[in-house]
């Protein structure tokens, strides 16, 4: 009987390893077999970037507050938000020639739904949810514990766990909200601040229709002058958690 159930949590286990894999396949074809693909060529965007454009001039507070709580639902479901934050940069462009609008609604939404997860963790679902961070929560309790609010922000500014779990984590480790929602706010700028970047020069791309998408070359000298600052920002950022090991966590330890 103890057999039986072993190999049978096996396999469900082995399941929910590939389920990931088999819902990507899923999505994949049926945006194949639906043509939904089209809609993501070059040429699609750049013939539907005026009308994103005219709905955000026309439309601008109703257009910010659908994309943040739009960001907002998909962190409380705990959906990686790079592409969408991509996005947002995409969608708002930049001001003063940086990413301002995207930034602060992506910022603003993530802290949302971080907010209700934290909330949800600190209530009778909270068991539900501790599975998604169970196998970090022992490796995290000590130093959590040693100063929860430098902790927090680090875990922000430093992505060494998913984001998922920098969520749930905190609550289940006995966190105060307001540490927890202003340490997520501030912690998540430099990050956001980047990939919004990105998004932003590859909207100015979209929009500048003297670029024709029918000449590589051009595609490519276009789209790396007005990416280029975009991504070294994003190399800075991923140099954080680099220059945090090798000097303020080493420091620390060594302080203990």
């Amino acid at each position: 009987m103890d057999t039986t159930v072993e190999e049978t949590n096996k396999k469900a286990g082995t399941f929910k390893k590939i389920l990931p894999f088999l819902v990507i396949l899923g999505v994949l074809g049926t945006v194949f077999a639906t043509g939904a693909h089209e809609y993501l060529s070059l040429a699609s965007l750049r013939e539907n970037i005026d009308w994103l454009d005219a709905q955000i001039a026309t439309n601008f507070i109703l257009v910010f507050v659908v994309y943040m709580l739009v960001y907002a639902a998909s962190t409380a479901f705990m959906v990686p938000g790079g592409v969408l934050t991509i996005a947002g940069g995409v969608l708002f462009g930049t001001v003063y020639g940086l990413p301002l609008v995207s930034a602060v609604a992506t910022v603003f939404g993530a802290t949302l739904g971080a907010s209700i997860l934290f909330a949800v963790a600190k209530s009778s679902l909270g068991g539900a949810l501790r599975g998604v961070a169970g196998p970090f929560l022992e490796k995290m309790e000590s130093e959590f514990n040693q100063s929860p609010v430098s902790y927090m922000f680090v875990l922000r500014l430093v992505p060494a766990v998913p984001f998922a779990v920098a969520n749930i984590a905190p609550a289940l480790l006995g966190a105060k909200y307001r540490e927890y929602a202003l340490t997520t706010l501030f912690g998540i700028i430099p990050g956001t601040f980047a990939y919004s970047w990105v998004g932003a020069g590859a909207g100015e791309f979209i929009r500048d229709k003297s670029v024709s998408l029918s000449d590589t070359s051009s595609i490519i000298e276009s789209l790396a002058g007005k990416v280029a600052p975009a991504l070294i920002a994003l190399f800075v950022v991923a140099l954080i958690p680099t220059i945090y090991n090798r000097f303020f966590k080493k420091n620390a330890q060594q302080a203990t």
